[in-house]
């Protein structure tokens, strides 16, 4: 969470009780700091640190601008000032929490000091009026559990609107021929969600391959003796220096053009040029928090992206093909690839074997991943129109496979099955061992992306939003 700073604009509105208000305020940021909230104040911008009129707004928009705030926290401390809330919210384009404190019991005279509940009805419309996104907290007490997993649940939104916003992938050459489905709209991804690609050849890495194998020899050797220690190494001493070489390669050019994902053009050229399997390179990458996908699926490495900010880069992803139907579970399905899974997902020691039956190459990986409640996530759109398929799957026994796999099971396979036929996704999924779809979800609506489930869930994930 220190990676996420909110502003905090606590309002009040002079009709009701102001040292009241500012009492509620500071309840609020002591339970801020007690939760580990990184958040930026602003007690200097009147003598009650709260929002009320256009001279606080100014001014903590000037702040809030300067500190690069990720999301805002709109605490409404009484009945609040929504014109001037909202105006703030309007200027600052992030993400936004909308909450209140619980109102107390009313005085022995019938008087109330805060109204905080009519309040939040106010500027949850004037906040609609100016088109300005928010995410509610129901409106509860401050020590309430609803309150501190709200509060968590927005840091992740804001950690997935701030990797979205700021991806950049660097693409290893063009999609392979066979692969139509990984085809993508460069413009559009950049045109609708500021999202870049930096496209080099192979040719670029296999020159870059040749020269950390001469000049960054320390690197190469680190990453020979990480295999050693934490695989089990079937391979030649000269495929491994190659499957190292690759990896230190990669990195280097995400590096150098500010990247945070990278796809590659898995085959077959790649095994002209170098005589490997980029996967083994790949899983590491992915261990080591650079979401890196095979067939130069760019939609791809946006979906692990997106489900790893979603838990705070706390898991990492396995990216995987929906391969096939379990044996024997109706609602059993393989996930499987050549590598491509983190190693830190692995339920037995990776193996780097010689060869895959599907490519008689090294360089792949071989383990089965932990079982387990699994995230599954997959960016993905066409004819202009894009959308966030969510959903879960729990980890099942199955029979072995080659490369790296997990068997979930579903609670209707059939219904994952048409939404991958009928579109607008593929056969490719990102997946974490955490259930984050509540989050996924809630993203959404700052994404400017439509989401979508393969269970018919959305009234569950409301309700979670809900806090009930």
């Amino acid at each position: 969470m220190d990676k996420i700073k909110i502003g905090f604009a606590p309002t009040r509105r002079n009709l009701f009780s102001a040292d009241a208000a500012i009492e509620y305020a500071n309840l609020t940021r002591t339970k801020l700091t007690k939760l580990n909230i990184d958040f930026v104040d602003i007690t200097e911008i009147n003598a009650d640190g709260l929002i009320y009129d256009d001279a606080g707004v100014e001014a903590a928009a000037a702040k809030f601008k300067a500190a690069d705030i990720d999301g805002l926290f709109i605490a409404n401390e009484n009945f609040g000032t929504e014109y001037a809330v909202a105006r703030l919210a309007k200027n600052l384009d992030v993400p936004v929490l909308l909450w209140g404190p619980k109102d107390e019991r009313p005085a022995a005279d019938g008087s109330r000091l805060r109204d905080t509940q009519c309040g939040l009805f106010a500027i949850g419309k004037v906040l609609r009026r100016f088109k300005v996104k928010f995410t509610y907290l129901q409106n509860c007490d401050i020590d309430s559990p609803q309150f501190e997993r709200g509060m968590q649940d927005f840091v992740r939104v804001c950690n997935v609107v701030k990797t979205f916003r700021n991806t950049r992938i660097l693409q290893v050459g063009p999609r392979p021929f066979d692969f139509w489905t990984t085809m993508v709209n460069e413009g559009e991804l950049l045109e609708k969600f500021n999202i870049q690609l930096s496209p080099v050849p192979i040719g670029e890495i296999t020159s870059e391959i040749k020269r950390v194998k001469a000049e960054e020899t320390d690197k190469v050797q680190t990453t020979v003796e990480w295999f050693k220690t934490n695989t089990e190494v079937q391979i030649s001493d000269k495929d491994l220096e190659m499957v190292a070489a690759l990896k230190v390669a990669l990195k280097n050019k995400v590096e150098f053009y500010g990247c945070n994902a990278g796809a590659i053009q898995c085959w077959t050229e790649l095994q002209d040029e170098i005589g490997i399997l980029p996967y083994a390179s790949l899983s590491l990458l992915q261990d080591e928090g650079i979401p890196f996908t095979c067939e130069t699926d760019i939609h791809g490495a946006i979906s692990e992206l997106l489900v790893e900010a979603a838990n705070l880069g706390q898991d990492r992803a396995i990216f995987a093909d929906v391969n096939c139907r379990h044996p024997d579970n109706p609602n059993g399905e393989l996930l499987q690839h050549l590598g491509v899974f983190a190693y830190s997902t692995a339920d037995n020691k990776p193996i780097l074997p010689q060869r895959h039956f599907v490519f008689d190459y090294p360089g792949s990986v071989a383990f089965e991943a932990l079982k387990g409640e699994y995230t599954l996530c997959r960016f993905d759109g066409d004819n202009g129109d894009y959308s966030l398929l969510m959903g879960t799957g729990k980890g099942i026994e199955g029979p072995y496979n080659q490369g790296t796999y997990l068997y979930l099971e579903f609670a209707n396979l059939n219904r994952l099955e048409f939404k991958l036929v009928e579109g607008p996704y593929i056969h490719h999924v990102a997946a974490i061992r955490k259930n984050v779809v509540p989050i996924l979800y809630e993203s959404t609506k700052y994404l400017g992306i439509k989401p979508d489930f393969f269970d018919p869930i959305e009234e569950d994930v409301k309700a979670y939003l809900r806090g009930e």
